[in-house]
């Protein structure tokens, strides 16, 4: 018995036999890790962030809430890319010489997001993101993790301007009401306009400023209005999947981005998807796909007294330095003649 076992154990010993063995181990522990990973306690141990209110989820989409809807829908997924809002909006600064087509050409092949290179159409909307990191960020984590609470905070402060009398249809927008849905559309197919407004003085009552909120320099208004100030462009970038006419916002299946006729899902690695913890697939904040890393969103604090210093407005959320406010003919867009509405000067 001693001699057979002595064979057998001599053959194992052979080269090829202990490569075998050694995958053999290697598996073995693979599988345990994942045994370890799977374990239902696992996901309880870590650290579960809290879902925002829709006080404080108000207070996040007020500087969009008034955008039209398919731009809000380009903003959303952006959001949850902020160090792709930081490339792009450095791409726009260094090729300012870049308009219409080829704008259009030149963006189509930066390997961004659909939702970023989108955004080029619109630079002072990714100078404001840029501008508002943390922000930024917040926004795309409520937008992954609470997308039907964060459309109904838009909703709300929606119905909330259009009571206060700042929200209609004018020149440059079409304002509808289906059901309890306000809808914001371009009133043109081929120029968008952004309003410009003080986000924390447009709905009525004043709104506490989002915590660290930095207005643009130079960029203020002293009434709760809206100003159309500049108009972009849009035909340019029909002939691209990523255009103005590829995006849209589904107000009826629980606030969700539609993007080429398909919903639209966030590949980022930035925003943590918490509903993945529930279900035990994990998906850590690491580093983006160029390597650097970003430090993702801050806490939601409690929504603070506006900070701004005395005697100035807090910013319009607008185009400064990208033609926002033009009164002539621009390299960004052109002027509207809608002016301000909401009972301010012009």
């Amino acid at each position: 018995m001693s001699a057979t076992r002595s064979v057998k154990w001599e053959t194992c010993l052979r080269p090829g036999c202990g490569l075998f063995l050694s995958l053999c181990l290697v598996f073995a522990s693979v599988a345990q890790g994942f045994a370890y990973q799977t374990d239902p306690s696992l996901s309880q141990q870590l650290p579960q962030a809290a879902e925002q209110s829709l006080e404080q989820l108000q207070q996040l989409v007020a500087p969009i809430a008034l955008y039209p809807d398919s731009l809000i829908a380009q903003i959303l997924p952006a959001a949850t890319y902020p160090h792709e809002v930081v490339e792009a909006e450095q791409w726009i600064e260094q090729h300012k010489d870049l308009t219409g087509d080829r704008l259009a050409q030149e963006a189509d092949k930066q390997a961004w997001d659909p939702s970023i290179k989108a955004l080029t159409q619109f630079p002072a909307v990714l100078a404001n993101m840029n501008q508002n990191l943390a922000w930024t960020s917040e926004l795309g984590d409520a937008y992954v993790n609470q997308q039907q609470d964060l459309s109904t905070a838009v909703q709300v402060m929606r119905q909330r301007a259009q009571q206060a009398g700042i929200l209609k249809t004018t020149a440059e927008q079409t304002v509808t009401t289906q059901g309890q849905t306000i809808v914001i559309q371009p009133a043109t197919t081929d120029v968008v306009y952004v309003p410009q407004y003080d986000p924390w003085l447009a709905y009525g009552a004043p709104l506490a400023v989002f915590p660290g909120w930095y207005p643009y320099s130079g960029l203020f208004l002293d009434t709760p209005g809206v100003f159309f100030g500049l108009g972009f462009a849009v035909r340019p970038f029909y002939g691209f999947g990523w255009g103005w006419r590829n995006w849209a916002f589904d107000w009826h299946r629980g606030g969700r981005v539609v993007f080429n006729h398909n919903t639209y899902i966030s590949r980022s690695t930035t925003i943590v998807n918490r509903n993945n913890f529930r279900s035990n697939r994990f998906n850590f904040r690491g580093a983006d796909s160029h390597g650097r890393g970003f430090a993702g969103h801050q806490t939601f604090h409690s929504p603070t007294t506006p900070h701004i210093p005395e005697g100035t407005h807090s910013g319009a959320f607008g185009g400064f330095g990208h033609g926002g406010f033009a009164r002539g003919n621009s390299s960004r867009g052109q002027s509207s003649v809608g002016g301000f509405h909401g009972g301010g000067r012009r």
